[in-house]
């Protein structure tokens, strides 16, 4: 297994992959399957996109020429909030758990926003009650600071998103909990 930054032509994989995720998790995601298929391969690969100092990262677990997992960044550009950045699109299908993707997937994401100057956090959203997800996140540091109810709405009904974040000062290499 092999964890990487992926690149625009990859937006085919990651494409399909998401679309799986919505379709499978759908309280999971504040996106939808059918708001996500309806954009063109050119929105995948624009996230995908290089640069010294992208907007967005998303790092893949790979397998050969298979994609098994993904774990997104986004950074903030905002001047009064350039030290954070948010853990999104977390994804490895069911046949693929177990292996410890998620975990390399998200140590290397904390990895990757502490190379990134003046970046000092990362926060997420977890669907409350998603025991094996929240419990990932709080093994590799992160803590829960909040509770959103009603945060999406999902098949006639609503669910809650806990909100957790890392100090990534207070979780370096040394100090990870897994």
């Amino acid at each position: 297994m092999n964890i990487q930054r992926l690149s625009p032509p990859q937006a085919s994989a990651y494409r399909a992959l998401m679309l799986e995720a919505y379709a499978a998790h759908p309280d999971a995601f504040t996106s939808s399957v059918d708001e996500r298929a309806g954009l063109p391969l050119s929105w995948w690969e624009a996230r995908l996109a290089d640069g010294p100092a992208p907007r967005e990262v998303v790092l893949g677990a790979t397998e050969g020429a298979s994609l098994l997992g993904v774990a997104g960044l986004s950074f903030e550009t905002r001047e009064k909030a350039g030290h954070k950045a948010t853990l999104f699109g977390m994804y490895v299908p069911a046949s693929m758990r177990g292996r410890g993707l998620g975990r390399e997937l998200v140590a290397r994401a904390l990895d990757c926003a502490r190379t990134r100057p003046g970046v000092t956090l990362v926060q997420l959203t977890v669907t409350q009650g998603n025991v094996a997800a929240e419990t990932l996140y709080e093994r590799c540091g992160f803590v829960t600071f909040g509770l959103e109810p009603l945060a999406v709405a999902v098949d006639g009904g609503f669910v809650s998103k806990r909100h957790m974040w890392c100090d990534l000062r207070a979780t370096d290499e040394s100090t990870r909990r897994f």
